[in-house]
């Protein structure tokens, strides 16, 4: 009557362990400014999404924990001003894409003491600009004030050991040209003329008086000198003979 509950129990016993994860990474961690390298390992693992649009920024989930007995300490002398946590992931396969940067706070570092890493996920962001297929690995983790000013700098020993996630970048609806669409000669370059407006006529031309006078001749000095100029004529005429009758009269009469 016991048989049924002992055999599961055998399987149980017997049964081929699980495989690891493979997620545990060897890190290389030098502190800036010292000689200092420690050994670390970390157990990372991925949320990566199973597609992603190009063009679209994407988010890629990193949490992280210390293999027992692995674990990053400060150093003795502390560590100066708020620290960061810098974490990295490289991608491979997908052109212009190569990684996806994050940062969250360790919270209180003790001189000496482990420097804790996050309990909530690092959210790690990019942008990918063409349509793949590629992998996603764990990369880098720096601490410091900013990514430029590294206090320590945790490097893979090897690149290729932590496990590679899948990812599909697809294209941007609308935005793939047809290969084989005929190119469209530019013609920024070429006037526009359906919409051109005549010149409008000089419309002072009309309004400008031509320089012959009215009734005077199209040549010559006397149309060109015009009725005030034959006035002066007449009145010097007038004058003219006015001095002449006054002689006459001034003559004295024959006896």
């Amino acid at each position: 009557m016991r048989l049924p509950l002992i055999l599961p129990l055998a399987v149980l016993l017997f049964a081929t362990p699980a495989p690891e994860s493979g997620t545990v990474a060897a890190y290389t961690c030098k502190t800036t400014g010292t000689s200092e390298t420690q050994i670390v390992k970390m157990d990372i693992k991925l949320t990566v999404p199973a597609t992603a649009p190009a063009g679209r920024q994407m988010t890629i989930g990193w949490r992280g924990s210390y293999v027992e007995g692995a674990e990053l300490r400060a150093p003795a002398t502390g560590l100066d001003g708020q620290v960061s946590l810098y974490a990295y992931a490289a991608v491979s396969g997908i052109d212009r894409l190569t990684s996806a940067t994050g940062v969250g706070s360790p919270g209180l570092i003790v001189p000496g003491a482990v420097i804790p890493l996050l309990r909530e996920t690092v959210e790690l962001r990019t942008t990918p600009r063409e349509p793949g297929t590629g992998t996603v690995r764990p990369a880098s983790v720096n601490f410091g004030p900013t990514p430029q000013k590294r206090l320590i700098e945790c490097e893979l020993q090897d690149k290729d050991a932590p496990a590679s996630y899948p990812l599909t970048v697809t294209a941007a609806a609308g935005t793939a040209p047809s290969p084989d669409a005929p190119s469209t000669p530019d013609t920024s370059d070429t006037p526009d003329t359906s919409d051109t407006e005549a010149t409008p006529p000089d419309e002072t031309a009309e309004d400008t008086p031509t320089a012959t006078p009215t009734g005077g001749a199209n040549t010559g000095g006397g149309g060109e000198a015009g009725p005030d100029g034959r006035a002066l004529v007449l009145a010097g005429s007038l004058v003219l003979a006015a001095a002449l009758t006054g002689l006459r009269l001034r003559r004295p009469s024959r006896p």
